[in-house]
């Protein structure tokens, strides 16, 4: 997978919750290492295990796994001759008590997890190894049962102790007024006294320290002399009868080398696998199907990382159309489509689970490459128009029936009308490729090349013209308008600057001089009679066209409107003035047929002439309510009509 990519759409930062759900070095490794896969089977087989893992989650399962701390450098020895100490082997003995465990509990969830309960079955909890090691070792040492021999030298060696420490207590009495201090210490593995220097000779024995000032020696009375040797001895046998019990401990343990390394593997695995479906609950994952034919269709679906609270987002690329153009406002939510879009692509080729309604269907994409944000950089002199330039030349090189390419804002960076044009160009290059595209948009030519190309989409994120809010929500079938003037007046553009902009907006299709002169008539006259003033010149200056070249329209062709930039539809054709009224949203408008074009004309959109227009043009009650008059008289029956005014 494209490695940039990966990053552009955040698959890093649910990498990292991934390997946080897991609890074992072994674990870890498996999930740093785990990447999207383009084989079926691989990732069919991830898919299940994952749908296990979260079908345990469910159940409210704690599965027994392992932290298995310290058995990767262990394993790592064995069969080396190494001979372990008994905090090594009592790791050891602990983890084969959680793989007798896991295997018992997995036996159990068979039913639940059949195909992870089966990989259970290659473990060994290694019983001759295991039951060796609890008895003889405890808390960290050996224990007394672990051979006769060592029993029989702690024996002599607790005797011998106390005998020691019962001479020392009389040495303390005896030799009271000779003492610094009435305690018994150790020096060099020495119990002795603290005697004064002056009154050294009182206390006869082995100096075998004095302290920092020289006052006070440390003496081993030559009472005990004797018996501390002999406890040397008894030590001395215990140390070599250990070595001889962990040396036959650590054969054994390399004696199952080749089990125990299958074990780890198989808890690396259960490690992984419960992390898979930790995270694919975190954001509440559902299975989905997985296809033969390169195609998504997401029902419900939700950005992982936006929570409970994201709108969900219904959409599909790969079926009826191999190019999605999305359009709407800045801060619709454009740019996060196209990641969910990716994103989920990406967890499902990694057989996780995805936060979409189950049913939803993914192919197998060989490439994704997603082109988001600017991509501006000074290290590298890249300029925003050079970076998006970069990523399209790859897209170009990738492209092929099994390639995803997400690209976020077409034509942005450079002049608007070769944009628009390299835009188009591309998305031709990539249709004729095969390639899977979803591409956002502010501009209108990209949007009609969408509506009047096959295979091409139009879809348009919601936006709420009452409170100036966008609604998240993607609507395919339907281009979107950037709503610049609504948001900008939101975030407190001074109201002339928006009522002149908007007067530019109308104007655009004529040509419009800013010199001195214009800005001096806008700052002198209202909006509304410069804008007059503009259509009265632009109307001499197309009188000289003649007449033939003004377009007609009947009621029902559906027209494009330059000023509003979108579709509407003429419910009464243009008067003497010229003075078209269109339908647009529910709203009758009047715009001059100059500022309109033919887009499908009334044949093609209604059938038969005597198609009723009522049924576009008035509200569902009333033509209930003439159809009810047409068959009789109604008492008291009335069709309310606002009076016909047109803005």
């Amino acid at each position: 997978m494209h490695e940039a990519t990966l990053m552009r759409l955040e698959y890093d930062k649910l990498k990292e919750q991934l390997i946080g759900y897991t609890v074992s070095p072994a674990g870890r490794i498996l999930a740093e290492r785990h990447l999207p896969s383009i084989e079926a089977r691989q990732i069919q087989a991830w898919l299940s295990e994952t749908e296990e893992a979260s079908a345990l989650l469910a159940a409210g399962a704690s599965v027994p796994l392992s932290a298995m701390e310290g058995i990767d450098p262990f394993l790592a020895l064995l069969g080396k001759g190494r001979i372990y100490v008994e905090q090594e082997l009592e790791q050891l003995q602990t983890w084969l008590a959680s793989v007798m465990q896991m295997r018992r509990y997995m036996a159990s969830k068979r039913a639940i997890a059949p195909i992870i309960a089966s990989y259970a079955d290659s473990m060994h909890d290694c019983p001759q190894l295991r039951e060796e090691l609890t008895r003889c070792i405890r808390y960290g040492s050996l224990t007394d049962q672990a051979s006769a021999s060592l029993a029989e030298i702690r024996r002599h060696r607790y005797a011998v102790e106390d005998k020691i420490s019962r001479k020392m207590e009389a040495s303390l009495s005896k030799y009271k007024s000779a003492l610094q201090e009435p305690i018994v210490s150790k020096r060099s593995g020495r119990l002795v006294i603290a005697v004064k220097r002056e009154l050294r000779k009182q206390v006869p024995g082995t100096v075998w320290d004095e302290s920092a000032s020289g006052q006070t020696l440390f003496v081993e009375p030559i009472d005990v002399a004797d018996l501390q040797v002999e406890l040397r001895q008894w030590e001395a046998e215990e140390e070599r009868e250990r070595t001889v019990i962990l040396s036959g401990l650590s054969d054994l343990a390399d004696a199952h080398e080749a089990e125990l390394r299958l074990n780890l593997e198989a808890m690396a695995s259960f490690d992984f696998i419960m992390a898979r479906g930790k995270l694919s609950r975190s954001y509440d994952g559902k299975s989905f199907q997985l296809t033969d034919e390169p195609l998504i269709s997401l029902t419900q679906a939700r950005h992982p990382l936006l929570g409970p609270s994201a709108v969900p987002l219904d959409v599909e690329l790969g079926t009826s159309w191999s190019q999605l153009i999305i359009t709407g406002p800045n801060t619709g939510g454009k740019t996060a489509t196209l990641k969910t879009i990716g994103l989920l692509a990406l967890l499902a080729q990694s057989g996780l689970l995805v936060p979409a309604k189950e049913g939803s269907r993914f192919g197998i994409f060989h490439t994704i490459i997603a082109d988001l944000g600017d991509g501006q950089s000074l290290e590298q002199s890249l300029s925003t128009f050079s970076s998006h330039i970069r990523v399209l030349r790859e897209m170009l090189e990738s492209a092929e029936p099994r390639s995803l390419l997400l690209l976020d804002e077409l034509a942005a960076g450079t002049d608007p009308g070769e944009g628009i044009a390299l835009s188009i160009a591309v998305l031709e290059e990539l249709q004729q490729k095969g390639a899977l595209t979803a591409a956002t948009t502010h501009f209108n030519e990209i949007k009609q090349y969408a509506s009047r190309t096959r295979g091409c989409m139009n879809a348009r994120m919601a936006f709420d013209p009452r409170t100036l809010l966008p609604l998240y929500q993607l609507i395919i079938g339907e281009a979107g308008e950037s709503q610049a003037f609504a948001i900008a007046r939101r975030y407190g553009l001074p109201e002339r600057v928006m009522q002149r902009a908007e007067q530019l907006a109308v104007n655009r299709q004529q040509v419009i001089m800013l010199n001195p002169d214009d800005v001096a008539v806008h700052t002198e006259h209202s909006s509304e009679a410069h804008t007059e003033a503009d259509v009265k010149n632009s109307s001499k200056k197309q009188e000289g066209a003649g007449k033939s070249a003004l377009q007609t329209f009947q009621a029902g062709d559906a027209v494009w409107i330059y000023p509003l930039k979108r579709l509407g539809i003429v419910f009464r054709p243009a008067d003497a003035r010229g003075e078209v009224i269109v339908q647009v949203q529910g709203r009758k408008l009047a715009f001059n047929r100059k500022r309109l074009k033919l887009s499908i004309s009334r044949e093609e959109l209604y059938p038969g002439e005597d198609y009723d227009m009522s049924i576009v043009f008035d509200t569902k009650e009333n033509r209930k309510l003439r159809k009810q008059l047409s068959r009789k008289h109604v008492e008291g029956l009335v069709i309310e009509m606002e009076p016909e005014a047109f803005e």
